[in-house]
């Protein structure tokens, strides 16, 4: 399993978390960003800067994302790729998206544009919480511990 995670909106807490998983499991971690990341010394974590540009990050995700990869990610077009790509999907608050149900949030995110491009204000996420980043860290070690044993 590879790590890939969608890091220029990813939350710093989260990716800490992700820091810190990666060097307990012994897995590779990329972080890739159109911004130069500081990530911690460590051989299992690296980072990949793209260039500027709308969805540069996410389109460099998908071309090296392989069945069995995680990836990290609130995006939701980025998701449905990955899924079909056969990899995991986990956004920061620890949702975790599947074929069976990254079809509602696509529909739900299109609708949700249509609002907004109507003028109706929608409001964005929530600030991310304590319970957002515990839910983060149990899904991930589930899937994290899921993985070791297949392996």
């Amino acid at each position: 399993m590879h790590i890939w995670v969608d890091a220029d909106a990813c939350p710093r807490v989260i990716r800490d978390i992700l820091y810190r998983a990666a060097e307990r499991c012994g897995v590779a971690l990329t972080l890739v960003a159109n911004q130069s990341l500081n990530t911690p010394p460590s051989r299992w974590i690296r980072s990949i800067r793209v260039g500027a540009g709308f969805d540069q990050a996410d389109a460099e995700i998908v071309r090296r994302v392989s069945t069995g990869d995680l990836v990290i990610t609130a995006d939701i077009p980025l998701a449905a790729e990955a899924i079909a790509k056969g990899a995991e999907v986990l956004d920061p608050r620890g949702e975790r998206y599947t074929k069976h149900n990254i079809g509602e949030r696509l529909n739900m995110r299109d609708f949700m544009e249509t609002l907004r491009s109507s003028g109706v204000q929608t409001g964005g996420p929530a600030a991310l919480d304590a319970r957002d980043r515990q839910a983060f860290a149990n899904a991930l070690d589930t899937l994290l511990s899921r993985a070791a044993r297949a392996g």
